[in-house]
C-alpha cells in the first residue's frame, strides 16, 4: 500500500490543470473537440461517492453483492447435519459446474444461493429420504468471486475477491504501478488517460485521472466481482482499429502512419464496413477529441491521407452517423473489448489469492 499512498502522493504535488490541445486536420475532415460522449467517468455516481478513504470502513459502504453474499464454485464450506457428527464433511469445495453432494442429496445446484438458501436447498432434498433433517454450512473460503488486474501492473492476473477492497487496495495487492527510468527520472508507465475499470461488460464511470493526479478519493471505490481494471503503457507508441476490419487490434505508431496504412495492417475493411466516415478518436477517454475521415476521398485521391498520433482509436462502422458524438462511445467500448480480450486470452493463467 506504501506504493501507492506515494504516488498518489506524488500526482496530488504535481497535478496541474492542462488545456485541451486543437489538433489540425484536413478539409476532408470533421472535427470535434472534446466530444459530449457521456461524461460519467468525471464523477462517479453518487451511490459510489460514500467512499472518502483508501479502505472499505463501514458497513454502508458495502455493494449490493457484499450484503447478498452468494456461494459459487471455488467456494469451501463444511457440511454437516444437527445431532448427528458422524456425516460432518470438511473443506468440501463446490467444482466447477456448481452442483453438490451430500448425503442422499444429489446434484444440488449452489450458484447464486446464498449459505441460508443453500441450507434451505439440502434441507428440502434430504427431507425425502430422512425425517426432519436440518443441515449446517459453515463458509470456510470464498474464492468464487473474482477481478482482474492487467496492464501495467507489477502482477497482473486474476485476483480472488475475499474481502471488501477499494481500487486503491486492489492496486496494492498487484504491488503497485510498473514504473522506469527516462533522463534519470522515474516515471509512471501506465496511461492514466486511458486507463479504464469495465463492470458488467461496460466501462464503469472512473477517472483515474482524477484518483492520481488530483488526489480524489471519491474515484477510489469498491471492487465488485467480474471488474476488470486496465492501465495502458505510456510508453508503447500504438494506434488500435476496431469495428468492421477484418483483424481487430493495435498497429505499432511511425511518425509516418496514416489512418488507411493502418486500416490496411488489420487487414482491410470487412464487407459491412461504412468507408465514407471512419472514425478517430484521440486524447483521454474521459474527454475525446473526435474526427470523421472521408476514407473514400482518400482512396479516390481528392484528400490527403489522415496522419495519426500514438494511441488514437480508429472505429469503423457499419452503418452511416450524422453525429460523431453518436459513435464516440462505441468507439471507445470496442476498443476496450479488444484489449481484454487479448490480455484475458494470452496473459490470465491462475487466480491469485492475496
Amino acid at each position: 500500500m506504501g506504493c501507492v499512498v506515494a504516488g498518489l502522493a506524488l500526482g496530488l504535488g504535481s497535478a496541474q490543470a492542462q488545456d485541451d490541445t486543437k489538433v489540425n486536420t484536413p478539409p476532408t475532415t470533421e472535427t470535434r473537440s472534446n466530444a459530449a460522449v457521456p461524461d460519467a467517468t468525471t464523477t462517479a455516481p453518487a451511490e459510489t461517492q460514500t467512499n472518502v478513504s483508501f479502505s472499505i470502513v463501514h458497513p454502508a459502504q458495502r455493494a449490493a453483492w457484499q450484503q447478498h453474499l452468494t456461494v459459487g464454485p471455488g467456494d469451501v464450506l463444511n457440511l454437516g447435519l444437527y445431532g448427528q457428527p458422524e456425516f460432518t464433511l470438511t473443506e468440501v469445495s463446490i467444482p466447477s459446474d456448481g452442483r453438490l453432494n451430500y448425503l442422499e442429496a444429489r446434484d444440488v445446484l449452489t450458484t447464486g444461493l446464498t449459505i441460508d438458501e443453500l441450507r434451505a436447498k439440502f434441507d428440502e432434498e434430504l427431507a425425502k429420504f430422512r425425517r426432519a433433517p436440518h443441515t449446517i454450512i459453515t463458509p470456510v473460503a470464498f474464492r468464487s468471486k473474482r477481478y482482474y488486474m492487467l496492464g501495467k501492473v507489477m502482477t497482473k492476473g486474476v485476483y480472488v475477491l475475499d474481502r471488501p477492497i477499494t481500487v486503491l487496495e486492489a492496486i496494492a495487492r498487484a504491488h503497485g504501478l510498473e514504473n522506469g527510468l527516462v533522463d534519470r527520472n522515474v516515471i509512471d508507465l501506465a496511461d492514466f488517460q486511458r486507463s479504464f475499470l469495465v463492470r458488467g461488460g461496460k466501462r464503469f464511470p472512473l477517472n483515474f485521472e482524477k484518483l492520481f493526479q488530483d488526489g480524489d478519493l471519491a474515484q477510489n471505490i469498491p471492487i465488485e466481482p467480474g471488474d476488470y481494471i486496465y492501465f495502458p503503457s505510456t510508453v508503447i507508441k500504438e494506434v488500435y482499429v476496431v469495428g468492421e476490419v477484418r483483424l481487430p487490434g493495435a498497429v505499432s505508431y511511425h511518425p509516418s502512419t496514416t489512418i488507411m496504412a493502418a486500416i490496411s495492417a488489420r487487414g482491410g475493411y470487412t464487407d459491412r464496413a461504412y468507408k465514407a466516415r471512419v472514425l478517430v478518436v484521440r486524447g483521454s477517454i474521459n474527454h475525446p477529441e473526435t474526427f470523421a475521415v472521408d476514407t473514400h476521398a482518400i482512396l479516390d485521391a481528392k484528400a490527403p491521407d489522415f496522419k495519426l498520433q500514438p494511441r488514437d482509436i480508429i472505429y469503423v462502422n457499419s452503418r452511416p452517423f450524422i453525429r460523431v458524438e453518436e459513435l464516440a462511445d462505441l468507439a471507445t467500448t470496442a476498443f476496450i473489448q479488444s484489449l481484454i480480450t487479448s490480455w484475458v486470452g494470452v496473459d490470465i493463467v491462475k487466480p491469485i489469492n492475496q
